[in-house]
């Protein structure tokens, strides 16, 4: 079977494995006798587009499966496993980067944009594991990293080779320093990994020179977009990745490229998000109007590539301003971080649904929901603390607050099963349909965070949820790879959660995530509708209809009667029939009356 065949004939297998009638979508109207009052905020969805509805699983490579023994994850382990994720039941993997980099932030410090790391392997091994997804009816989207790059790629190497004023200058953003002999940076702009943003350079003969930005690392210097020779440089790279026949882009930090004329000071938080006197939306250094121009331009490339290739943004930024960025002619999807941000509050979930899929209506783009990333701790994690638990972006350590790691993997699996009942595309972190919690037991010397070192070990940054993954329970580390210690520890409790000891239990959280992505296909639950069943939107439950299927989800600490209905899925099944346990979700079949 040829890969245009493979892809339009995804699932079969998975889905033969539950036996349930074909239920198909019902009118709201007819459901409304037995889920009660019904409001109405989101019609099915009927446009074409294979990514308005798909389930994207995101691989962070050094961390799913290492086959060469060096302790790294690499693309062969990444096909030797890829026949787990269809089985599974996704319908796209997003490769986070395998770029040539000096790994100063676990790849996101590009050194060479058409090129694979040899930590990772090389060209021929990302082409085999093409073919690989494409036999098994599998799209591949890759990580983009537009903002900046690597110190060490050639043209930052150029750049700093060259005088002030120089063309190679021109591709990155120096500027003359501010105070006496221009020894302060020339504004106030704070990096995300803590200090400031700005690091100077020396000339060849040893005197102080100009300073580059960079809004990430030191060894991260920002590309300057205002310079047209950027724009030619991505565009090369587009072609190359969409000529080896991936279907997309993940685009990073992609409200960022653009700054505002000037570089005018800025008082807020160094992420642009809002804080007291300095709402988000003023942030000089992103989501400035011109960087709509480049996407546009960067949709007619990916045109010409057919309809199915796609961008997705990660664009930090509130939900009015989001819809800017998937206009028909821009961007198909962006990420909804603040779905993921809402937690399990009801009432922050409610008005987030609410608000994406009536804003996103508007421009005629999908949402999109996720619940974990690289960038996060999981939320078998972040659910498991019933007060105050680890502020975004830091990692839980052993002298923290620690999480109840049963009562996490409860409300994940029921935040879970309630996120992939909603309409229109959901994004899951490679790990979490194994329920894994953060690694928590990380010694300082072993952490790689660039976070963790530019603040003293203040903050732990983000390595606790890229721990390698536990493939096989019996074998050396856990199966993840033969030969030398995982680049980061792998908890020994990760054994009794590795792939194929949960593989063999119907009651397992993989079971749940196969059961679920099951039921989801052949309901067709991405494209359905979605109206909120009021009589259940409580104070401690909530409930919406998409179709013929009621999601309810109860954070009560007692159980609670469900309407009657077939129970097609449940997130646990500690409760007698006809009781939805506290932290449980369930998605129920509903008709009419009579």
């Amino acid at each position: 079977m040829d890969a245009k065949a493979a892809l339009s004939n995804r699932g079969s297998v998975s889905i033969k494995a539950v036996t349930r009638p074909k239920l198909g979508l019902m009118s709201v109207e007819t459901l409304t006798p037995a889920a009660g009052p019904l409001t109405l905020i989101h019609p099915a969805d009927n446009l074409p587009g294979w990514w308005r509805s798909a389930v994207i699983y995101q691989v962070y490579p050094r961390s799913f499966r290492d086959l060469n023994g060096d302790g790294v994850g690499d693309l062969a382990g990444i096909t030797e496993e890829l026949p787990h994720l269809a089985d599974l039941g996704v319908d796209a993997v997003w490769l986070s980067p395998f770029y040539r980099s000096p790994q100063r932030d676990a790849g996101y410090d590009v050194s060479d944009y058409c090129d694979v790391d040899p930590i990772f392997g090389t060209l021929g091994d990302f082409d085999v594991m093409m073919a690989e997804s494409h036999r098994l009816g599998l799209r591949v989207i890759v990580d983009l990293v537009p903002n900046h790059c690597s110190d060490q790629h050639a043209l930052f190497q150029a750049a700093l080779a060259a005088p002030a004023g120089s063309p190679e200058r021109d591709m990155f953003i120096f500027r003359d320093g501010t105070g006496p002999e221009g020894n302060k940076p020339p504004n106030n702009w704070q990096s995300h990994f803590g200090g400031p943003a700005w690091t100077r350079v020396t000339n060849p003969d040893g005197r102080p020179d100009q300073w580059y930005l960079h809004l990430f690392d030191s060894s991260q210097p920002d590309f300057n977009w205002d310079n047209p020779a950027v724009h030619s440089e991505f565009e090369r790279i587009l072609r190359f990745w969409l000529d080896r026949g991936v279907s997309g882009f993940r685009v990073d930090v992609a409200h960022a490229l653009v700054k505002a004329p000037g570089l005018p000071a800025w008082g807020g938080r160094a992420d642009g998000g809002s804080s007291d006197g300095f709402p988000g939306h003023e942030a000089p250094m992103f989501g400035q109007p011109a960087i709509h121009d480049i996407y546009r331009n960067w949709r007619r490339i990916l045109d010409e590539y057919g309809p199915d290739r796609i961008l997705c943004a990660e664009a930090s930024v509130d939900l009015p301003r989001l819809a800017h960025w998937v206009r028909p002619d821009e961007m198909h999807q962006a990420f909804n971080f603040p779905y993921l941000h809402a937690g399990l509050d009801v009432y922050r979930l409610r008005s987030v649904i609410t608000d994406s899929l009536t804003i996103l209506d508007g421009v005629g783009a999908p949402s999109t929901w996720v619940l974990s990333n690289h960038d996060v701790v999981r939320h078998a994690s972040r659910f498991g603390y019933n007060g105050q638990g680890p502020r975004d972006g830091d990692g839980i350590g052993p002298a923290d607050p620690q999480p109840d790691t049963d009562l996490g993997r409860q409300r994940a699996a029921a935040a879970s099963l309630f996120m992939l009942g909603l309409p229109g595309a959901a994004y899951l972190y490679q790990g979490e349909e194994l329920g894994l919690p953060d690694g928590i037991d990380i010694p300082g010397h072993l952490r790689q965070d660039p976070t963790f070192a530019r603040t003293g070990g203040q903050r732990l940054g983000r390595d606790g949820c890229r721990v390698p993954l536990p493939w096989r329970a019996a074998e050396t580390h856990l199966g993840f790879g033969h030969g030398d210690d995982p680049w980061l520890p792998i908890p020994a409790s990760f054994g009794e959660l590795a792939r194929d000891v949960q593989a063999t239990s119907p009651s397992s959280h993989l079971a749940l995530y196969r059961t679920m992505l099951a039921v989801r296909r052949e309901l067709d639950l991405g494209r359905g509708s979605l109206a909120w069943a009021e009589d259940w939107c409580t104070c401690s439950s909530l409930a919406y209809v998409n179709g013929a299927t009621l999601v309810l989800m109860n954070l009560n600490h007692e159980p609670l009667e469900m309407p009657s209905g077939q129970v097609l899925v449940r997130s646990t099944s500690s409760h007698s029939e006809g009781l939805l346990g506290s932290g449980e979700t369930a998605w129920i079949r509903i008709s009419s009356a009579g």
